[in-house]
């Protein structure tokens, strides 16, 4: 299987903290109805992930929703209990997490060597057994066990998220 220097590095840090995953590789997909095709593949929740900053550009948050919920700027902010949140520029994604827009996800963080970027996830996302989420990479899709991601992924990087309901 061929991967990116990006999914390679995902995948060896997931296996060295002992997590298991199955993985799809793929044309590249851009959109959520594309991964929608993914799914059909390896059965699990897709999320919207979306980088978000405040309007100071100060405060940066992964957002993690389940791709059939809306997402709505003031409520979000509001629930996080911040200023107004924008979407960050593919810049900020390309600095802070080494990645690009359609290849986000919650894997991206382990690229985040300053710790800049916070973690929100709606606590619908949590109800799923599984995570589906490219390798910071739309060429794959990763399907993990979601309490893997909050139990040992996360901790590994020292990342406490904030979950709210959306």
């Amino acid at each position: 299987m061929n991967l990116s220097e990006n999914a390679s590095q995902v995948c060896e840090y997931i296996e060295k903290i002992g997590i298991e995953y199955d993985i799809v590789t793929h044309e590249p997909v851009f959109s959520l109805e594309e991964c929608q095709r993914i799914n059909g593949l390896i059965n699990g929740v897709i999320c919207k992930n979306l980088l978000l900053k405040t309007d100071s550009g100060k405060i940066f948050y992964l957002f993690m929703i389940k791709d059939n919920k809306r997402f709505v700027t003031k409520d979000v902010s509001k629930k996080l209990g911040c200023s107004r949140l924008s979407f960050a520029s593919e810049k900020y994604m390309e600095d802070m997490l080494n990645t690009c827009a359609g290849s986000l996800s919650v894997t991206s963080l382990i690229f985040d060597k300053e710790k800049n970027v916070s973690l929100a996830i709606d606590s619908d996302v949590l109800k799923e057994e599984f995570i589906c989420c490219h390798p910071s990479d739309n060429t794959a899709t990763l399907k993990i066990k979601t309490e893997e991601i909050l139990n040992v992924f996360l901790p590994s990087l020292g990342i406490e998220p904030k979950i709210i309901e959306v």
